[in-house]
């Protein structure tokens, strides 16, 4: 399985510190954050990885090379404007192959070993399958719901929190146009027709977008 990290975003929440750096580059615990997940990547023996970069992409691309440092082999998609989640995924499709691939998105932070994703079984006839987490403080309306065989739904409750974690099958988006598009509602026309499966995780997991959640969890993992 192959995995793309969602990277090209303006990081506008994240300001001032984003004025000059790119989110991506934003440091936890002594390195990039984007770092963080190129290690449980390559630990979870997912090493074909394809990032999409806009803003300051250069900077980004300095740092990470072709991705040899730290054990993946990076392919670099190219958006001259941020083309949002939906639009990027459709932009480096010719990069991701005709697979489903993990997808990632870049401001997060989670402990979840990345290999419980890479299944035998793959997607079936689903088109995604998401992981959630328990409500955080700044967004306890959470975004779906999760029933117990597994199907997650747009309505409903109690409702979960999308943990920016997915495996997502490139039919998904591969019939839209090209330009900026959100993922959202394909996910949400996905749900209606019983295509989207899920799992709830537990484990420790930060939504790292806003600098005081990134200087906590930068203290946190010092320890």
């Amino acid at each position: 399985m192959k995995a793309m990290i969602l990277a090209a975003g303006l990081g506008t929440r994240m300001r001032p510190l984003t004025d000059r750096c790119p989110k991506p580059l934003l440091l936890v615990a002594g390195k990039p954050l984007i770092v963080h997940h190129l290690e449980r990547l390559a630990a979870a023996g997912i090493t074909e990885v394809v990032i999409n970069v806009s803003y300051r992409a250069e900077q980004i691309i300095t740092v990470l090379g072709d991705g040899s440092d730290f054990g993946v082999a990076i392919a670099w998609s190219h958006e001259a404007i941020p083309l949002e989640t939906g639009g990027g995924i459709l932009n480096a499709l010719p990069l991701l192959g005709e697979a489903p691939f993990l997808l990632v998105n870049g401001d997060i932070w989670c402990d979840m070993a990345l290999s419980a994703l890479d299944g035998p079984i793959g997607l079936g006839d689903d088109l995604a399958q998401l992981v959630l987490v328990d409500n955080p403080p700044h967004h306890p309306a959470g975004d779906f719901r999760l029933d117990a065989s597994g199907r997650v739904h747009a309505t409903g409750e109690p409702r979960l929190t999308f943990a920016g974690l997915s495996v997502i099958d490139p039919t998904l988006v591969a019939d839209q146009a090209p330009g900026a598009f959100a993922l959202a509602p394909l996910l949400r026309q996905a749900m209606a027709a019983g295509r989207v499966a899920g799992r709830h995780y537990r484990g420790d997991w930060v939504d790292v977008g806003t600098p005081e959640r990134l200087d906590d969890l930068d203290r946190r993992l010092r320890g």
